[in-house]
């Protein structure tokens, strides 16, 4: 019997709406640790992303299911600022085809970067990630 579950659909999407960000970061979890309930500063960070790769359901609305969103300068690196499925669409392989269509976007000559939270560290290790020991922040104060 073939598989009933319908066809993610991975896209550049230059232009969207924060409320759909949003729920994609309250859907995976993320929300405890984006600034939700400031849908001007969602925005902005929409606004002014570099890259934002997005997972969509091939359904009628075509649903968003996960997002990338990353800051880039599209020749050397790009750092993926967020990463997120939402979790009723989680261990469909949807983030590592989100990491698959940002490499694609960016070309082979773009190094991905990110900041895991620690309950992700096994994914991203799964993905070909590779885990660094030598990465430094200074955290914002909001």
């Amino acid at each position: 019997m073939p598989d009933a579950s319908p066809q993610i659909l991975y896209a550049c999407e230059p232009i969207l709406p924060a409320a759909e960000f949003r729920r994609v970061l309250v859907e995976s979890g993320m929300g405890t640790i984006r600034p939700i309930g400031d849908p001007a500063r969602l925005q902005a960070m929409l606004d002014n992303a570099g890259l934002i790769v997005t997972a969509r359901l091939d359904l009628p609305g075509r649903p968003i299911v996960g997002i990338a969103r990353g800051i880039t300068d599209n020749v050397w690196c790009c750092y993926l600022s967020d990463l997120a499925v939402c979790a009723s669409a989680q261990r469909r392989g949807i983030g590592q085809g989100l990491l698959e269509e940002c490499q694609r976007q960016l070309g082979p000559q773009v190094t991905l970067i990110l900041i895991s939270v620690d309950a992700a560290i096994p994914f991203y290790e799964r993905t070909g990630l590779t885990r660094l020991h030598n990465a430094f922040w200074r955290r914002r104060d909001l």
